[in-house]
């Protein structure tokens, strides 16, 4: 940093005390409220000791930025209000590894950024004042809300399960916590899925899961009947979650958010013994049993068929696409 400015804020704030804060960005309009006249700014531009970064937004430093510092000016460019939100707050707060190649700011619905800003994605949000984080630096989303921001804007249900299902592995976030953000909410894609899932975490028999999948991969699609949670004895006592046994298919439906560790390897050794006594165990999850029931249904068709079941699987509704994928 060229120079040090010791212009006492109002507040008591001094210019190098936020220029630190701040990773070294600064707005015109906080250099000017800090005590700097307009023509010194611009000389500092004009002499190469600070370079603009976006309008009325200056590094005040060479060399490349650093994602805090790209942050920060996409923050102070967005104005009144804008904190970091959706996958640049989740890389902040440690929920994912990659924060992608744009930085997302959120703002309050009641204004209108109106430029677009280089490689910036700008969202609005009626609820900011109650879901922006009180005190973390840089400004950002809550986590649970980055949680179901991520959610909400999710292609794919099983993106939507990963972020859920991320923010529980590494211990950022609760099952409770969520399931109370997610109360708070009005509209939520994929909301079904995630009350499942949260539901779901410390359940077992007849889960949301089980019965999802009960209803709209088993019946809708006149498959055999399984049984379910079925016990089975041997060196170790295993629980089947479903069990097709006249066909040595075995479904098992994972409903355990955030399962890791211990319950992980156990899974393992029981598929692996499954195999071999001769049964084929398909895994499925909230995303597939959620997202795609009619393709779990129809996976689970040529397995079975495969094993000598003689019945025909049958479509639920106008788009489901069970017989095409028989065919395949």
């Amino acid at each position: 940093m060229a120079g040090r400015f010791r212009f006492a804020q109002g507040g008591g704030v001094d210019l190098d005390d936020l220029i630190a804060v701040q990773h070294g960005l600064v707005s015109r309009a906080q250099a000017i409220t800090c005590g700097l006249k307009v023509r010194r700014i611009e000389w500092l531009v004009t002499s190469g000791r600070w370079r603009r970064v976006h309008a009325g937004v200056f590094a005040t430093f060479t060399g490349p930025l650093t994602f805090e510092a790209r942050v920060w000016a996409a923050i102070l460019r967005a104005g009144r209000g804008a904190v970091a939100s959706h996958r640049t707050a989740a890389f902040v707060d440690g929920l994912c590894d990659d924060p992608g190649p744009v930085v997302h700011v959120t703002v309050p619905a009641d204004r209108y950024v109106q430029c677009k800003i280089e490689g910036v994605r700008v969202h609005y949000a009626h609820r900011l004042p109650r879901t922006r984080h009180p005190a973390a630096t840089p400004p950002r989303t809550r986590l649970e809300e980055t949680v179901l921001d991520l959610v909400d804007v999710a292609s794919h249900p099983r993106e939507a399960e990963g972020w859920v299902t991320a923010a529980c592995q590494r211990r950022l976030s609760t099952p409770e916590r969520l399931a109370d953000a997610l109360g708070r909410r009005k509209k939520i894609r994929w909301r079904p899925m995630v009350e499942a899932m949260l539901v779901d975490v410390a359940d077992g028999a007849q889960s949301p899961l089980e019965v999802r999948h009960l209803r709209r991969v088993e019946r809708a699609h006149g498959l055999p009947v399984g049984c379910r949670q079925r016990r089975v004895a041997g060196q170790r006592v295993i629980w089947v979650d479903v069990d097709y046994d006249p066909y040595s298919v075995r479904v098992e439906l994972d409903g355990r958010v955030g399962h890791v560790g211990e319950g992980r390897f156990r899974d393992r050794r029981r598929d692996n013994r499954a195999t071999v006594d001769g049964h084929a165990t398909l895994r499925y999850g909230y995303a597939d049993v959620f997202g795609d029931p009619c393709g779990v249904a129809a996976e689970q068709a040529r397995v079975l068929t495969a094993r000598g079941w003689r019945g025909q699987a049958r479509t639920c509704g106008s788009s489901c696409h069970v017989r095409s994928h028989d065919h395949q």
